[in-house]
């Protein structure tokens, strides 16, 4: 009896071809999905923000990076499809359509996030609190009726896509064979890193072009799978022995016990404030000022988008100003332990060890121990990014935040229910109100502003939109500059707002009798996002002024310091005129501020973008971001450049302090204990 060649046993080839047929017209109709997200996206950002100047290059890179996306995807979303098959393949059509409807929401809520921050969300949303996260969406403003309706047709198309489309699609055998073979071959060869990055002139582009999904979910394996470190043979190079032609050379520390403390070593920094500033009978009062989001490129003189901060400017111009500064972090997480610490990042940031914080020394303790009254004052709710937390671990004598004002104080508007807490203005005047300026102790403040904050919501919001129009004609915008600029209108609004509280609150501050012994800093934070960035190290792009009476005379800095020398310097200023003390032996990243006037960099520093990006590393006249070399120039721009062997001694350099930071994270400690017993008052914290 003959065999019946159409017996169940049909081999493997017959089996699967139609499961790769039926897969690859749910991932075509999917492709093209994305393809119209990819378009919907650059329109909605275009219309939203403005349309950028390349846009065919930039849909043709948008087009490349989703195609890579899919590709990378498909050969393991067939295999799951190929298994649901053995049971059922309507089964298997019905949950891969389901899947890619999910998918399709999931780059909606991505490219709505992008929209509002200018930043694409990566694996930084695991490391907020589900009330840090409810804050932020609540600061966003919600999602607008008009989105609502665009994503309720967006979605609804997808699936009709899926449903009507797909079955309709003709395809051949060795078509959908063939997708797979590619898929495989891009997935196993890392095809991604062979095309490499858009190299457009401003990183508002760069990031538009990136597939959301794509950066989302490669950020959440690395951030719950993560590698091991590479280290690199030459590790040790060119810790102590950078610069150019033999200038230019970094400063560096002598770790006394890297083993145990991975980051103490002898205090060696130097009075560079002395020369600028006169030292009076009593030790001075100092007030730090963060302003939220105020980056140099909207700020003083210089500023590449304009001046939008004209008492601002006025006051640098009678103060010591560092025109190329830059802040430690790319959100507000990063700046009390930078600024008042000198801290390293631990894995998501300082402040996210929460009680776990090893023990430290900070400016407030240290003052505290020599007769300071510390204070904090925010406009908001201090618990966020556990910054009560830390203030507390280090004696802080007063955290005023929004639960601290009595009635009678003007909160900021809230729009759709949320707002952030009390405006500028009012946290200026509860601090004036509350700060005893005949007080015998000398006192250390720390003043975190809000109003420049997303959603960008202000009190007297027609005046200061009237007020940045002015302004807009005040520089000599035309037409087109000032249409560009009218897409971040609020944005503009709330900073000409804080310029304008500032103003008041040293008006002020004139008045009170503790003026003329009391040292101002203002700094920022970082540089907002919301507005569209030149390049990468715009982030961290921020203005440093230190004014004070004391000041014998002024100075404009070129040179490049970051929010790690601040404390190391205060310090070394306080122990020299007033013999304020302190240990011998700390903790400080920070190497003090650079005083010169002409620009040079003798730092090597980590900057922190998100709580799970530790990507940027700078030195000397470098910058390295990720695997991307930039060279810095005079007003702090940069340049992409191919330099293998300078990008070498950046990589080298940088995994010395990922080295260094990965040992606090796995426990160890920062200073001894007997050092942290004697200078810290509150015990045991």
């Amino acid at each position: 009896m003959m065999e019946d060649k159409r017996s169940p046993r049909r081999s493997i080839s017959s089996r699967l071809t139609p499961v790769a047929i039926s897969f690859a017209r749910l991932s075509i109709v999917w492709l093209m999905i994305i393809f119209l997200l990819s378009i919907f996206e650059l329109i909605y950002n275009g219309l939203v923000h403005q349309f950028p100047e390349n846009f065919a290059g930039i849909l043709f890179w948008s087009f490349l990076n989703d195609l890579v996306f899919w590709f990378k995807c498909l050969i393991y979303l067939f295999i799951i499809y190929t298994v649901l098959s053995f049971f059922s393949q309507k089964f298997a059509h019905i949950v891969y359509s389901v899947f890619i409807v999910l998918l399709v929401i999931v780059q909606l809520c991505l490219t709505s996030y992008f929209t509002t921050s200018l930043v694409p969300l990566g694996a930084d949303l695991y490391s907020y609190s589900a009330k840090d996260i409810k804050q932020t969406i609540g600061a966003s403003g919600g999602v607008s009726f008009i989105e609502i309706i665009a994503f309720i047709l967006i979605i609804t198309g997808a699936i009709f896509a899926l449903w009507f489309l797909a079955p309709r699609i003709k395809i051949k055998r060795y078509v959908a064979f063939g997708l797979l073979l590619i898929s495989f071959f891009v997935a196993a060869m890392g095809v991604q890193a062979m095309i490499g990055q858009a190299a457009f002139k401003s990183d508002f582009s760069n990031n538009l072009v990136i597939n959301k999904s794509d950066h989302f979910w490669n950020a959440s394996y690395r951030h719950f799978f993560p590698g091991p470190d590479d280290v690199d043979i030459y590790a040790d190079s060119y810790i102590s022995d950078y610069g150019d032609s033999g200038k230019n050379k970094s400063i560096g520390f002598k770790y006394t016990d890297p083993q145990h403390y991975p980051f103490l070593h002898s205090d060696s920094v130097a009075d560079v404030l002395s020369p600028f500033l006169k030292g009076n009978a009593t030790p001075p009062n100092i007030v730090i000022v963060l302003v939220e989001g105020l980056g140099r490129a909207f700020t003083n003189e210089g500023g590449y988008l304009g001046n939008f901060t004209p008492f601002i400017d006025s006051l640098s111009g009678k103060s010591l100003y560092w025109k190329n500064f830059l802040s430690e972090g790319g959100r507000t997480f990063a700046v009390l332990p930078s600024i008042l610490g000198s801290l390293p990042f631990a894995k998501n940031g300082f402040l996210e060890l929460g009680d776990g914080m090893p023990k430290h020394l900070s400016l407030l303790s240290l003052l505290k121990y020599n007769g300071y009254h510390t204070s904090f004052y925010y406009g908001g709710d201090s618990k966020f990014d556990n910054m009560q937390s830390f203030l507390q671990k280090n004696a802080t004598d007063e955290i005023n935040d929004e639960k601290s004002f009595p009635v009678g104080y003007t909160r900021l508007p809230a729009p759709n229910g949320f707002s952030w807490g009390y405006n500028d203005k009012e946290l200026f005047r509860h601090y004036l109100l509350t700060r005893d300026e005949k007080a015998t102790a000398p006192q250390l403040s720390v003043v975190l502003t809000v109003s420049t904050h997303n959603p960008f919501a202000i009190n007297e919001e027609d005046k200061y939109l009237a007020q940045f129009e002015q302004r807009m004609t005040n520089l000599g915008f035309d037409e087109a500059k000032k249409s560009e600029h009218r897409n971040y209108k609020l944005q503009y609004a709330s900073i000409m707002y804080l310029d304008d509280a500032l103003r008041g609150f040293f008006n002020e501050y004139k008045k009170r009798a503790d003026y003329n012994n009391t040292i101002f800093l203002i700094t920022c934070d970082h540089r907002m996002p919301e507005i569209p960035m030149s390049d990468k190290i715009d982030r961290y792009h921020v203005p440093l002024i230190i004014y004070s009476p004391m000041l014998k005379r002024t100075s404009q800095m070129a040179s490049v310091s970051t929010h790690f020398d601040i404390s190391p310097s205060l310090l070394a200023y306080l122990h020299h005129n007033y013999k304020t003390k302190g240990p011998t032996l700390v903790s400080w990243i920070g190497q003090g501020l650079d005083t010169n006037r002409n620009f040079e960099n003798l730092h090597n520093y980590p900057l922190m973008q998100t709580k799970t990006d530790i990507i940027d590393f700078i030195m000397g006249e470098y910058h390295l971001n990720g695997d991307n070399l930039f060279k810095l120039n005079s007003e702090l721009g940069e340049d992409p450049i191919h330099d293998d062997d300078k990008a070498n001694q950046l990589k080298n350099a940088f995994d010395q302090f990922k080295k260094r930071n990965n040992m606090i994270i796995t426990g160890n400690y920062i200073i001894p204990d007997s050092i942290h017993q004697h200078y810290n008052p509150v015990k045991g914290k």
